[in-house]
């Protein structure tokens, strides 16, 4: 039976992003014991989202500042607090399950946790994402947009990469998982983009390397190709950037649950079919993630399950699809920031972003 401390750190964790929630098996209470020592978790119980000093932490929990600093470091090397630098000066912060603490044990990741993490998806996590802001946002990929739209530099893969300073690769954590399993899909691995600050977490923590924005463009090529759906984060400035396929990654699972994922996804365009130009020749259905197309006479979009990513556009060999604009009011633009999209969605699902010690105390 797991120590009262863990079903704290769940009840924490549950507070942010798109939550922690229980199980009847307790599975995730296995994931924490994996993860965390007791000393790790009443740490974490401590910090917040909002990064800190260890000299400021512990002068605020009255503990020892070396102990502190020394605990605060190991724990970002396992993936379990955010670590950010600056000349020198590293603070630290609390993070989520997703995307966070998972996504972190990519250099960690063994098949214990894998199955672990799988079974937790599959009884508690996939399903609950329907209640959610999804973490990310789909935009189209690069061919798929015609000329005469005007498409902003967030909703550009490739205006992205070309306008982030520090850049670096790690491979999907999704498919990882899923391959120590034999299970999801043979598709490139090395194809999750980092930005900033998080470039830098990774590369320090030895989980990816730094690359230059032209083999970041080369690398968003090769997803195209391989019929990789395009995923920042859901911000118009993001920290990350995955190409996702609905074999292995979380999200486009989860989402594949739900019969309108595309009314979720925050995304600006879905597809249409000229009827007259279509031979059904049936070659866009493996490139669709999200089961959005039929083929009968001719293809038939879904638009309450397209996702916009316009994958089905660029593999079409008559050029019968195209991507369309939404109407304007189904249309969603992402938040500016990380901070907001946290607090929205905290809004939505009613939880707070204030530690749960710190609501106890002022209450």
């Amino acid at each position: 039976m797991a120590a009262p401390i863990y079903h704290d750190l769940r009840k924490q964790m549950d507070q942010y992003s798109t939550g922690f929630p229980s199980t009847k098996s307790g599975v995730e209470l296995k994931i924490l014991e994996k993860l965390y020592t007791e000393e790790d978790a009443e740490l974490y119980l401590d910090l917040s989202m909002l990064l800190e000093s260890p000299a400021d932490l512990a002068q605020r929990t009255n503990r020892s500042p070396e102990e502190t600093a020394a605990k605060l470091e190991s724990m970002a090397q396992r993936g379990l607090v955010f670590r950010h630098v600056k000349n020198g000066n590293k603070r630290y912060s609390a993070i989520p399950f997703v995307i966070g603490a998972y996504e972190f044990q990519i250099g960690h990741m063994d098949k214990e946790f894998a199955e672990l993490t799988d079974a937790y998806m599959e009884e508690a996590y996939l399903d609950s994402m329907g209640d959610n802001i999804p973490p990310l946002r789909t935009i189209p990929v690069g061919k798929s947009v015609d000329v005469v739209h005007r498409v902003a530099a967030f909703e550009d893969a490739k205006a992205i990469v070309k306008g982030k300073e520090k850049i670096a690769v790690t491979n999907c954590i999704c498919r990882t998982q899923q391959n120590l399993l034999d299970q999801g899909c043979d598709k490139p691995k090395e194809v999750c983009l980092l930005f900033g600050s998080h470039a830098a977490y990774y590369v320090e923590n030895k989980m990816a390397r730094y690359i230059t924005s032209d083999e970041a463009c080369k690398i968003l090529d090769q997803c195209e190709e391989a019929g990789l759906v395009n995923q920042p984060a859901n911000m118009v400035n993001p920290g990350g950037m995955c190409n996702c396929c609905g074999d292995c990654c979380g999200v486009l699972r989860a989402l594949n649950r739900l019969p309108n994922p595309g009314q979720l996804v925050h995304n600006r365009f879905w597809a249409v079919v000229e009827e007259e130009d279509c031979t059904a020749c049936e070659a866009c259905l493996d490139r669709c993630q999200m089961n959005a197309i039929t083929v009968d006479d001719t293809a038939k979009i879904d638009t309450a399950r397209c996702i916009g990513c316009g994958l089905c556009v660029t593999t079409c060999p008559v050029e019968a699809i195209r991507l369309e604009e939404k109407p304007q009011e189904l249309q969603v633009p992402p938040p500016s920031t990380g901070q907001e999209l946290m607090a929205m969605t905290a809004e939505k699902r009613g939880t707070s972003l204030m530690p749960l010690k710190m609501q106890q105390k002022e209450g």
